[in-house]
Formats: C-alpha cells, sequence, structure tokens
C-alpha cells in the first residue's frame, strides 16, 4: 500500500512539472530584421549632401562607398570647390557609372 501510494506521489508531480512547463509561456527572441527592412530605415534617414558631408557620413550612407572613397570624394570636392551636380562624383577617382546609379538618389547637391 506504501508503495502505491508513493508510486501516485511520484506520478502526479511528474504531471504536473509537465503541465506548467507546457502551459508556461515561452520567451521568444527577436529574429533579425531583414536586409530589406534594414535597407528602408537607412532611405528614411534622408540624402547625403555631397557638399557638406564628411568622410565618414559618406562611408556609412552610401553603397560601396569605403574609407579611401570617402577621403577621396572629400579632398577632390576640397581641391575643385562645391559639387555642380551629382555627376560630377564621375570626377573622383574610383567612382565609376554604376556606382554613381546605386547612390544617384541617396546623394544631393545643396
Amino acid at each position: 500500500m506504501q508503495n502505491t501510494y508513493l508510486t501516485s506521489l511520484i506520478f502526479a508531480f511528474l504531471t504536473t512539472l509537465s503541465v506548467t512547463t507546457t502551459a508556461a509561456p515561452s520567451v521568444k527572441s527577436e529574429a533579425p530584421a531583414p536586409i530589406t527592412a534594414q535597407m528602408a530605415k537607412t532611405e528614411q534617414s534622408g540624402r547625403v549632401n555631397l557638399n557638406a558631408a564628411d568622410a565618414e557620413t559618406l562611408r556609412r550612407d552610401m553603397f560601396g562607398i569605403g574609407a579611401a572613397k570617402a577621403k577621396a570624394i572629400v579632398a577632390y570636392r576640397d581641391s575643385n570647390g562645391p559639387f555642380k551636380s551629382v555627376d560630377e562624383l564621375l570626377e573622383v577617382k574610383g567612382i565609376g557609372k554604376a556606382l554613381l546609379e546605386k547612390n544617384r538618389d541617396r546623394v544631393v547637391i545643396n
């Protein structure tokens, strides 16, 4: 009789434990945002002013522009004066038509 009582207690404990873990709300970690959502955030941040942005801003906010190309853009601007059009970026060493087209909607001349 004691054996049956002990077995019943163990069974009741295990059943309660099982129900508790199943019914408990699970903590869901937030999945990383898809790349399209990340791009949308960048697009919402506004355009880069070629005549006012520093090298770090150019590097951060333009596609395909690293530190060297960003410094080249600033150096070109310093030696030739402010940009008169976005197409003038083609005069900067390392920037071709494809790179200009990727960034055309991201830059502005003010």
